[in-house]
């Protein structure tokens, strides 16, 4: 853990973030740009997401959840990170991220540390302005879901990120209201939207390392 500190982690401080360019490349073709003003006007909602790195046998993870069904909720049964609403208690969205990834999967916020910010994300349909982060937890989780938020933790070795292709997969889904959109499929699960977007832009990040 003392080598992913000193090491990766100074390499992952150190990369200039792609941002719009990697978030293009899975974003969903009908989905519009907007800039930061624009965003603001929309008076958006804001939230934090989380990729939590952790040792597993020798490999480095990070966790996906598949959110429980929900009527109310616009991103009900879809694969996506651990994260949430800002709440007014949280200093700043690092500590949203940290405590999201807390309740809704049981990682000990006390282990967890923040390596960087990633690129913001707009995501129109529900109006929530994200910041994503990337941390680590110095120890391994023992995953305990929040039904309530989630039904499933999918473990994804960063590995596989290394040969994420510039042209993803593309897919009808019916979360997607039937529309083609840009998809990543590990072992079946299917990922896409701002999930996907912000995944894109991890995977970038680690190629250039």
């Amino acid at each position: 853990m003392e080598n992913f500190g000193k090491d990766l982690l100074r390499k992952i401080k150190s990369i200039e973030l792609p941002g719009e360019h990697a978030h293009g490349i899975f974003s969903p073709p009908y989905r519009p740009v907007f800039t930061y003003d624009e965003v603001l006007a929309k008076n958006p909602k804001f939230a934090a997401v989380n990729i939590v790195l952790y040792l597993k046998d020798n490999e480095w993870y990070f966790p996906l959840i598949q959110r429980t069904i929900n009527e109310h909720d616009r991103h009900s049964g879809q694969i996506s990170l651990p994260g949430g609403k800002r709440e007014e208690m949280d200093r700043d969205f690092a500590e949203t991220a940290i405590r999201e990834t807390s309740e809704e999967i049981g990682i000990d916020k006390h282990y967890v540390r923040i390596i960087r910010e990633m690129s913001p994300i707009y995501i129109p349909p529900s109006n929530f302005y994200v910041y994503p982060y990337i941390s680590y937890t110095r120890k391994n989780p023992a995953f305990i879901l929040q039904q309530s938020e989630a039904v499933e933790v999918i473990e994804f070795p960063i590995t596989s990120f290394l040969s994420l292709s510039d042209t993803p997969e593309i897919m009808a889904l019916p979360s997607a209201g039937g529309k083609e959109v840009p998809v990543i499929n590990f072992n079946g699960y299917i990922i896409w939207g701002a999930t996907a977007m912000i995944l894109s832009e991890f995977s970038q990040l680690l190629k250039k390392m």
